[in-house]
């Protein structure tokens, strides 16, 4: 009943910024929270950032701290992650996802996930 949808990768140099969007659609009434994780071939996913369902939260996984930005847009029903300065080790697939749990680091806290967008960072 929840649909999320990531856009915004690409392939960019070190130091550039991009915008990544996750469109949401038909979630549910409950109280909830957006995640962004990511995962590079060979590792496993890994936590970026998250918002509560009120935008009263956030929290940064140490990597990204000061350089990634999460951000909910209720009108637009999005939940947008602005990355700036990026790294080569950022590149990855980023994954947008929904969940329920105050666990919001834990990948198995979540949901609904999208069906990522690549980000591509050269050195």
């Amino acid at each position: 009943q929840v649909q999320l949808v990531e856009s915004g990768g690409g392939l960019v140099q070190a130091g550039d910024s991009l915008r990544l969007s996750c469109a949401i659609s038909g979630r549910t009434f409950r109280r909830y929270f957006m995640g962004w994780f990511r995962q590079a071939p060979g590792k496993e996913r890994e936590f970026v950032a998250t918002i509560s369902w009120n935008g009263d939260t956030t929290a940064y996984a140490d990597s990204v701290k000061g350089r990634f930005t999460i951000s909910g847009h209720n009108a637009k029903n999005t939940v947008d992650l602005q990355m700036n300065s990026l790294k080569p080790e950022d590149t990855a697939v980023y994954y947008c996802a929904q969940g329920g749990s105050s666990y919001y680091s834990l990948a198995s806290s979540y949901d609904y996930w999208g069906q990522g967008t690549q980000v591509t960072v050269s050195s």
